[in-house]
């Protein structure tokens, strides 16, 4: 008799092993994410909460506009040459319509953190930390849209590890005693505003249907580079 397993038997090993090392991958993930998140003064809870709503929400994007472009499409048309037909290739201009979305666990829950911290600031009367934060804010901006550089069918690429190095430096440099919370700030928003919003008006011609801020989620430029800098500076 001749047995036929839906999975060879020496796969079952690799499979525990994979599953194994996924949930280490997550543990550690889950646990850098969550020390950052308490040196900004979050309980462990809500710490753990925000991580775990950061990933969940990197699976969802919420459509905040629609942009049309034309871009170059090739053609073919018949060319009747005597009494023969003849496909001829010619390129023309075909409009498109670019989707911009904006992803949860990689935008929106940075932003909304920074806007917690901001209220919170100014409840508490810390004009000064508002001011520092908000002149981080445009220079990491202001430092994202140097070095961003948009690339066709893909999106707007920055390199990993400036935004961090720029915000841990402005926190070093003006922090203060809330120098995690500005190197949050400038590393968060810097990219947001300065590699994302200052070139809205090139990402319609990227070629892409859809394009979404921090669609990455939990590995995008703007939540790595809150993470980061909160743990470096």
């Amino acid at each position: 008799m001749r047995y036929r397993y839906l999975f060879p038997p020496i796969a079952i090993p690799f499979v525990f092993l994979f599953l194994l090392l996924l949930l280490l991958f997550f543990t550690i993930l889950s646990g850098i994410v969550t020390a950052a998140f308490q040196k900004l003064g979050l309980p462990l809870p809500v710490a753990y909460s925000l991580f775990l709503f950061s990933l969940v929400g990197s699976f969802i994007n919420i459509p905040i506009a629609e942009e049309r472009s034309y871009v170059p499409v090739m053609r073919v048309r018949e060319v009747r040459f005597f009494g023969i037909t003849y496909p001829v290739p010619y390129f023309d201009w075909a409009e498109q319509k670019v989707v911009i979305a904006i992803n949860v666990g990689g935008a929106l829950v940075p932003l909304s953190l920074v806007t917690y911290e901001v209220v919170r600031l100014y409840q508490l009367g810390a004009y000064s930390a508002l001011f520092r934060m908000a002149v981080a804010v445009i220079i990491a901006a202001l430092a994202s849209n140097m070095v961003a550089r948009p690339v066709p069918g893909v999106g707007i690429a920055l390199p990993t590890i400036i935004p961090p190095l720029i915000a841990v430096s402005l926190a070093v440099l003006i922090g203060g005693q809330y120098r995690p919370l500005i190197a949050y700030a400038s590393g968060t928003m810097g990219v947001l505003i300065g590699a994302d919003l200052m070139n809205w008006k090139k990402i319609k011609n990227l070629g892409a249907p859809m394009v979404s801020i921090g669609g990455a989620g939990t590995f995008d430029g703007i939540f790595l580079a809150g993470i980061l800098a909160v743990l470096l500076v």
